[in-house]
């Protein structure tokens, strides 16, 4: 294992152990907020996961006030949740569905691609779980919980 692949593991436990945003918290009045709930069958990984927008002021596109979550499952799986529950504060909707989608392709691309990690910072870390089909859906649960929300925020 060379000293950059164990510090990414250093990462995905930490954030397993200290999950950052666990707790669905209600959203602040006036905020907007959308809520997804996701599955994974093949290892019974499971997530809900709240984004909350803040008001925008007009022509202003909302930016997430935070992101937070529920869930049970693999360490990876809820790592991954706390991951992305710290990086999406102060993002934009689109910033952060354009993050979502670097991550996808990142785990998408079975151990080939080089994560950017002055775009995807901690989510970097899930760079070798591409090279386990199997564990790529766990990373990607509250990703995909979150790109949903995002869709059914008001």
């Amino acid at each position: 294992m060379s000293a950059l692949d164990g510090l990414y593991q250093e990462v995905i436990l930490d954030h397993a152990k200290r999950r950052s945003g666990e707790g669905l918290a209600d959203p602040d009045p006036g905020h907007g907020a959308g809520e997804s709930h996701q599955y994974n069958p093949t290892c019974g990984d499971e997530i809900t996961v709240r984004v909350e927008l803040a008001p925008a002021g007009p022509g202003a596109e909302p930016v997430v006030e935070r992101v937070t979550w529920a869930g049970q499952g693999c360490s990876i799986s809820m790592a991954a949740a706390s991951v992305l529950a710290e990086a999406a504060p102060g993002l934009t909707r689109r910033e952060l569905l354009e993050l979502i989608a670097q991550f996808r392709v990142l785990l998408r691309s079975r151990g080939t691609a080089e994560p950017d990690e002055e775009v995807l910072g901690d989510a970097a870390a899930f760079a070798g779980v591409s090279r386990f089909v199997a564990r790529v859906k766990c990373a990607m649960l509250g990703w995909v919980a979150a790109e949903e929300a995002l869709a059914r925020a008001a």
